[in-house]
């Protein structure tokens, strides 16, 4: 059974995400930022009465955190009951993948990077980082943990 992904960019490095977990993607909106926040959270924003906590992608996965500016985007994804915006440079396609196309992250020694991909694949000549989203989720416990 075939897979579809959104892929997008953060600086020269392509992701791609489960399409079925992404519910908009929306122009950047600068979030309200939220006192003891892990810094990979930039803060919350508003999405129709929903307080939407909004995550540095690049930040959470340990390369250097985003300066958003207004040409960014932020994917907005569910991962079980809670909603996420992700902050992107830019949205690129969708792709269809069959699950044999996609390859296990490399074993590089436990790398907190590593640990949130579901997997790789290539599309059009460039290797593609497929998040695994359940490793995405912000701990709200930990969060309490961090700001006591």
């Amino acid at each position: 059974m075939t897979q579809q992904l959104i892929t997008f960019e953060i600086a020269d490095k392509r992701l791609g995400v489960d399409i079925m977990a992404i519910r908009e993607i929306r122009a950047w909106t600068p979030p309200t930022p939220i006192p003891h926040a892990p810094s990979f959270v930039r803060g919350i924003v508003n999405l129709r009465g929903t307080v939407l906590p909004v995550v540095d992608l690049s930040d959470r996965l340990g390369w250097d955190a985003i300066a958003p500016s207004p040409r960014h985007v932020i994917i907005v994804i569910q991962i079980g009951e809670q909603m996420h915006g992700l902050v992107v440079d830019s949205v690129n396609d969708i792709v269809t993948i069959e699950p044999s196309a996609m390859q296990p992250p490399p074993d590089l020694g436990g790398g907190a990077s590593a640990r949130r991909l579901a997997g790789l694949i290539s599309v059009e000549d460039r290797m593609v980082m497929v998040l695994d989203l359940r490793c995405m989720a912000i701990d709200s416990d930990a969060m309490l943990a961090d700001a006591a």
